[in-house]
């Protein structure tokens, strides 16, 4: 059965469902627009990605504001919450991860390696989108998520090859260290939030059966 037919969607939640539809894109763009920063070496276009952070913050505040004005029943209410909040911390990291690559400089024999990771962090907020709309409609997760989670996993196996590699790099001293570090950790955190955004649809799916 469809999701909306179950819960009778009325104007407030086809509000809010969409709203939600345009969070999870705003940051598939970010991550887009991460993945093309660091391809080009456009630092321009990395701050595309907190002004795309800013626009998100501001479409998770109506989610919200319009929950608890009725919006759902209840009990699913705090379900909705906490998967928006999630997608939002997802972008509150992206943000700090853009913001370090501005304050830093990437090395090169790092870069395509990073670039890799960005390119599945973009793929995996594309295939967060598709089990949205997926569980709006009702139908079976189980595929999509496990696509989430094999993408986690490589970045997960990319992770430690990357601060390998980082080791042998030259820094020219301990606060260029430790931004080359903050770089590296939150760009292949990012997945981990994805992940854990793609659990809490589950629960969602679940909690409407």
């Amino acid at each position: 059965m469809i999701l909306e037919r179950i819960l009778q969607f009325g104007k407030k939640e086809r509000e809010v469902t969409e709203d939600m539809r345009r969070h999870i894109q705003l940051l598939c763009d970010a991550c887009n627009t991460f993945k093309t920063a660091m391809e080009k070496q456009d630092r321009n276009l990395m701050r595309e990605v907190i002004d795309l952070e800013r626009q998100g913050d501001s479409v998770r505040r109506d989610v919200i504001s319009h929950i608890y004005e009725g919006a759902f029943l209840p009990y699913l209410r705090p379900d909705l919450c906490k998967f928006v909040e999630v997608v939002d911390e997802v972008f509150d990291l992206l943000k700090d991860t853009a913001s370090c690559y501005l304050d830093t400089d990437l090395p090169e024999p790092l870069r395509n390696d990073c670039v890799r990771v960005a390119l599945l962090n973009f793929r995996m907020c594309e295939m967060l989108l598709i089990t949205f709309e997926a569980m709006l409609e009702g139908r079976d997760l189980r595929e999509k998520t496990l696509a989430i989670r094999i993408y986690e996993k490589k970045i997960d196996d990319m992770k430690f090859d990357i601060f390998s590699q980082a080791q042998e790099v030259g820094v020219t001293d301990f606060w260029s260290g430790k931004m080359l570090s903050d770089l590296i950790s939150g760009l292949t955190s990012i997945s981990d939030m994805i992940e854990d955004a793609s659990d809490h649809l589950q629960i969602l799916n679940l909690s409407t059966r």
